[in-house]
């Protein structure tokens, strides 16, 4: 169980009351009238995100107010419960009355309760949920260690995150989960997966393609696929400053697999997992792959390098060949891959590319669930005629600068050999502080897949 879940054994337990409009009187009567009048005098509101300590005539904490949004409303966040966390002072708490999603509320408490304190000591704050009756702990759990996994993985800066790091973190993951793992690296790596060793090229730490599986092979055969570019200078197209400034987080993609990995296999769901990493770090020097060079992929595939920034397109190349060779029934990609995504959704709104109309339906259904947010964007087929090259098959980027996102999803199509396949363009950080969202690392979309996978599998 994680720890910041709790019973309520013999220690005072504080209880939190969920306040709104339509509530708040019936919520105040029942309320002490010492509690009642200090409501008053604070003239506290009942509004999203008011939060007022009562304290009880024994001078302790007698309770808490935190205002929510009504449930009627279309623009409620189903995590605020999460900013709890981190505004409580130390205690053991419960719900006194229910939130707009009891266990959507408890998971974002665990969520916010996320420091990441490998560099820098953090306070510990000590502040405990007692689980609401129904919600399934060792179930929420899973959820919030995965997450966690994708936070810490993410949040570690490239020195001590590089390709030989994050299969290490494979590994240890494997091990905690009696799965096997098989590494390619040099010249194998050179002949078998040619894009993936291009791009690693010009970095002193080797590249390499990390392949997991798990599960009865009779099972399902559901394919993670993760870009693990442990930093991405652009290449010799390299970025300006700022572009490169948090590029630690483009392995954001290979921590989401990993993430989803623990979680499905933390579950025990009935399905043969297999997660392929290909980890490299976009770097420069006299071996560094160039403008205009050109590969044959794994797939046999040319391809014209007509931007070295695009690079996390190039090693999914390979890795999505490799993962449709086994037949599985579903593959999944994740890649911080386009600023295109961003500038269409933002930050917190995962955007997915897929052929599959019920697959896509039933994602959107799992992600409203899971207050995941996702949302799905065209495989628009007219645009696959911006990739053409003049001395290759494929371009690795398309011209005219226009829909980055969904040129982007069609390179990648191109080495996809598999029924149905999904592909995430994710942000894989939150830029400012939400509740269940502390600023940093996020993992998004792991959550709404684990909930679909669960749906079929459990």
């Amino acid at each position: 169980m994680h720890p910041v879940f709790a019973t309520a054994g013999k220690n005072q337990v504080i209880p939190i009351w969920f306040v709104y409009a339509a509530n708040f009187d019936a919520v105040r009567k029942k309320l002490g009238n010492s509690e009642q009048a200090f409501i008053s005098t604070a003239a506290f509101e009942a509004k999203p995100g008011r939060l007022l300590l009562l304290p009880g005539s024994n001078g302790k904490l007698a309770g808490v107010l935190l205002g929510i949004e009504n449930p009627d409303d279309p623009d409620r966040d189903q995590l605020r419960p999460g900013q709890l966390a981190s505004l409580l002072p130390a205690g053991t708490y419960c719900f006194a009355n229910r939130p707009h999603d009891t266990r959507l509320a408890a998971l974002a408490f665990a969520l916010a309760s996320y420091q990441f304190s490998r560099y820098r000591k953090s306070e510990a704050r000590n502040v405990r949920l007692v689980l609401p009756e129904g919600v399934d702990g060792e179930l929420l759990s899973h959820v919030v260690e995965g997450v966690t996994l994708c936070r810490d993985l993410t949040n570690t800066p490239s020195n001590d995150m590089g390709p030989s790091e994050l299969e290490a973190a494979a590994r240890a993951l494997a091990k905690k989960h009696s799965a096997k793992v098989q590494v390619t690296s040099g010249a194998a790596l050179a002949r078998n997966f040619p894009l993936v060793h291009a791009v690693g090229a010009g970095s002193a730490r080797a590249p390499r393609l990390i392949d997991m599986t798990w599960g009865k092979a009779s099972g399902p055969k559901i394919t993670l696929v993760g870009k693990g570019v442990c930093f991405d200078t652009g290449g010799l197209d390299i970025k300006s400053d700022t572009g490169m400034l948090n590029m630690k987080k483009d392995m954001g993609g290979a921590a989401t697999a990993l993430a989803l990995a623990h979680m499905i296999m933390a579950d025990g769901l009935k399905v043969r997992l297999r997660v392929i990493i290909p980890a490299v770090e976009n770097a420069i020097s006299g071996t560094s792959f160039r403008p205009r060079d050109v590969y044959v992929s794994r797939k046999g595939i040319s391809v014209e390098i007509g931007n070295t920034d695009a690079e996390g397109r190039l090693i999914l190349a390979d890795a999505l060949t490799l993962a449709g060779e086994d037949k599985p029934s579903l593959v999944i990609d994740f890649a911080t891959l386009t600023g295109a995504a961003r500038v269409a959704l933002g930050p917190d709104v995962s955007p997915f590319f897929t052929d599959d109309d019920a697959l896509a339906d039933e994602l959107m259904r799992a992600a409203a669930a899971e207050s995941d947010p996702l949302w799905r964007l065209p495989l628009w087929r007219p645009y696959a005629g911006l990739l053409d090259s003049k001395v290759a098959d494929l371009n690795n980027v398309g011209t005219g600068g226009q829909a980055g996102a969904i040129t982007a999803a069609l390179f990648l199509r191109r080495f996809v050999n598999t029924k149905a396949w999904v592909h995430f363009d994710i942000f894989a950080w939150t830029p400012v502080g939400k509740p269940g969202r502390p600023e940093g690392a996020e993992c998004q979309s792991a959550r709404a897949l684990h909930a679909l996978l669960r749906s079929r599998y459990s």
